[in-house]
């Protein structure tokens, strides 16, 4: 299961460029405007392969990483969710927004089960070290 969440936050974070960095920018010079238009600058996509990369190397910091991205992933997204569905604006940005997030809360659930899951695995991991 780890190195499935591992590679998981790889394409995470690879989906994450393409939806708000790339295709903003090609939408943009598609239709004449500052390529910078739609763009919404967004480094999850760094901490996300920073994770999964400490997922499959584990140095000794891996399940607390691991544990704080999760929880704090899971609460930014369901208050977003919160304040967006109280009044949802449906563009094909907010779209492509919604749909990511279901994918980055779906990962962080799934981790932070696995976590919880296998905390003693993770500490004797680190204390091996």
């Amino acid at each position: 299961m780890t190195h499935f969440l591992a590679h998981f936050l790889f394409v995470l974070a690879a989906w994450t460029v393409v939806i708000k960095y790339l295709f903003p920018v090609g939408y943009a010079l598609a239709h004449g405007l500052a390529p910078a238009t739609h763009i919404y600058l967004d480094f999850w996509p760094v901490v996300h392969v920073w994770l999964g990369w400490a997922l499959l190397a584990r140095p000794r910091y891996t399940y607390a990483l691991a544990l704080a991205v999760a929880v704090l992933e899971i609460g930014i997204v369901v208050t977003k969710f919160v304040l967006f569905l109280d009044e949802p604006q449906w563009t094909i940005w907010t779209t492509n927004w919604f749909v990511n997030k279901l994918f980055v809360l779906g990962c962080f659930v799934l981790m932070l089960g696995h976590l919880l899951g296998r905390r003693q695995e993770y500490a004797s991991r680190s204390a091996a070290v």
